[in-house]
């Protein structure tokens, strides 16, 4: 029997060590696109009830936060550098990151996570539904796919398949049952299927930049620890609220 401790700090990541939180064996993370006033180009929320003859809503011509403009990507680098485990010497123990990005920057973060010893990588694409660029939709082929990288220094990260084949794409599962709090919040399914692939039960998960937190309840539904950061006093308080009200801070496994 041992805790399962699950904390979202209200604070940049940079600002770790004040926590004194263990390291991970997989650091999982949502950066900004970077979108910029651009973000709602392509969405109906451009426009008032999603109508263009409406008129331009308050979010037309606005980016989904400031962080999308000012996330540096070489600090974010290095704090997972320096807070995954070390390589330990048995084999399929080896600790990674999760990077979703936009498929524009996916070389640039190969690039510097390259830069703080991250050497090799794996592109995983998933597969989505619907487009949520409807307005494009009779102009241009619309984008239906989110992007990410798995990124591991030397040895091959931690793999738990169960004897199955895992592809590297995946279904894009959702699931309406949890709280919507973030604009660029990732499914909960979909975390939870690659928390389990590659950590095992009471392993250690951090999300650098938590957002809605649902890294954080993924964890906590599968019995991992898991450490959080989230920069936004709104997004903070929502997460707290709402995704978080009803898990136990330590649990017991």
């Amino acid at each position: 029997m041992k805790d399962i401790k699950i904390e979202l700090y209200n604070d940049h990541f940079q600002n770790y060590k004040r926590y004194s939180i263990p390291k991970a064996q997989l650091v999982i993370a949502d950066i900004p696109y970077n979108l910029g006033s651009n973000a709602y180009g392509s969405s109906p929320e451009w426009y008032i009830d999603g109508d263009n003859k409406n008129g331009e809503s308050e979010k037309a011509g606005k980016s989904f936060f400031d962080t999308d403009e000012n996330f540096k990507i070489a600090e974010f680098m290095h704090f997972c550098s320096k807070m995954l485990i070390k390589e330990p010497k048995e084999k399929g123990k080896a600790p990674c990151m999760i990077v979703f990005c936009a498929f524009q920057q996916m070389q640039m973060v190969i690039d510097y996570a390259n830069r703080y010893g991250f050497k090799h990588y794996i592109p995983l694409v998933f597969v989505k539904k619907s487009s949520a660029q409807v307005l494009k939709a009779n102009m241009k082929i619309v984008g239906g796919t989110e992007y990410a990288l798995v990124l591991y220094r030397e040895k091959l990260p931690k793999f738990n398949n169960e004897g199955k084949m895992i592809m590297n794409w995946f279904h894009w599962e959702t699931d309406g049952s949890y709280p919507k709090i973030h604009p660029t919040q990732k499914p909960i399914p979909v975390l939870k299927r690659l928390i389990q692939i590659f950590t095992d039960t009471g392993d250690v998960v951090i999300d650098p930049v938590s957002g809605s937190a649902s890294t954080l309840r993924a964890c906590a539904e599968l019995n991992r620890h898991c450490y959080g950061f989230e920069i936004k006093k709104e997004f903070y308080r929502n997460a707290k609220k709402q995704m978080l009200c009803n898990v136990n801070m330590s649990l017991i496994i």
